[in-house]
């Protein structure tokens, strides 16, 4: 009984920093390491050994520090391999077109140079396109994807898109794009995500930001099935209707669809304890947890 109570009471507090929001800043401590795609140079930091990896891959006007509390949660678990797209964060931003292809082709540059043959591939919002994009490249080195509140097919029109991005000019970037980001907000956004995420909005090069959306909207939709296991973590949103749902479920057969309550865009920063949790059951199916 003694001893069932110590256990209990030491696993308690080793989780206490976690629970109390003082998350472990072992990704920001962790090594940069650079890979080269083409002539340009992509940022990435290596957690834990290992061929097989963890792949988190951020959304637009972000970079790898959203993925900390994934980080300090996973850290020992798994190798985690966190990625500074193409253009973003410490990543070289070259005068080129910021496509999906070139952000996949990007990623498999830091995967080789980090020595890792399969990947489970993370992508959060605009990361969920390119993280399909990788699968459709190199279908070999997918183990699985986990589309992180990101869309499988366009949710605009060629009309919606064009008029979203006549808004969007180099100018007036980051008051146009704060208004953007507000919108995935809810009253429950910590102050603390807020503010991250809008010193990445003012950190980001516009010339990338535009490019990067201009490439997002102009993925077509692409019915090919994907045959990887595949998970889906979702905010419980309007745009995500039960036609888009369908579709999903349909595009990936046994697709682990899940949905957040109280959460907006960024889930994983807002409900970090659920999410990990949710995220880590996946990974333990896949045998990539240790």
């Amino acid at each position: 009984m003694k001893r069932s109570f110590w256990f209990a009471m030491a696993l308690a507090a080793a989780a206490l920093p976690i629970a109390r929001g003082e998350t472990p800043d072992v990704l920001d401590k962790a090594e940069s390491r650079f890979a080269m795609s083409g002539d340009a140079k992509v940022h990435y930091k290596s957690l834990g050994e290992g061929d097989t990896a963890v792949v988190f891959v951020h959304g637009w006007c972000c970079d790898n520090t959203v993925w900390r509390e994934q980080a300090a949660a996973l850290n020992g678990k798994a190798r985690l391999i966190f990625i500074d797209l193409p253009g973003y964060g410490k990543s070289e931003k070259p005068k080129i077109e910021y496509t999906m292809e070139v952000f996949a082709k990007g990623i498999d540059s830091v995967l080789q140079d980090a020595g890792v043959e399969h990947a489970v591939l993370a992508g959060h919002s605009m990361g969920t396109p390119v993280v399909v994009q990788f699968y459709r490249l190199f279908p070999a080195k997918t183990k699985a994807l986990v589309f992180v509140d990101g869309a499988l097919r366009p949710l605009f029109s060629a009309e919606q898109a064009d008029q979203f991005m006549s808004m969007l000019k180099e100018d007036n970037f980051k008051d146009t794009s704060r208004g953007f980001f507000n919108q995935m907000f809810t009253s429950a956004t910590p102050g603390a995500v807020r503010k991250q995420l809008e010193g990445l909005i003012v950190g980001t090069e516009p010339r990338v930001a535009i490019s990067s959306m201009r490439g997002m909207m102009a993925v077509k939709a692409n019915d090919e099935p994907i045959k990887v296991p595949a998970q889906a973590l979702m905010a419980k949103l309007p745009f995500w209707t039960d036609d888009y749902k369908a579709y999903a479920k349909k595009l990936v057969p046994d697709l682990d669809y899940r949905e957040f309550d109280g959460v907006g865009h960024f889930l994983f920063m807002e409900k970090p304890v659920e999410f990990n949790a949710a995220l880590s059951e996946f990974l333990t199916k896949q045998g990539v947890l240790r």
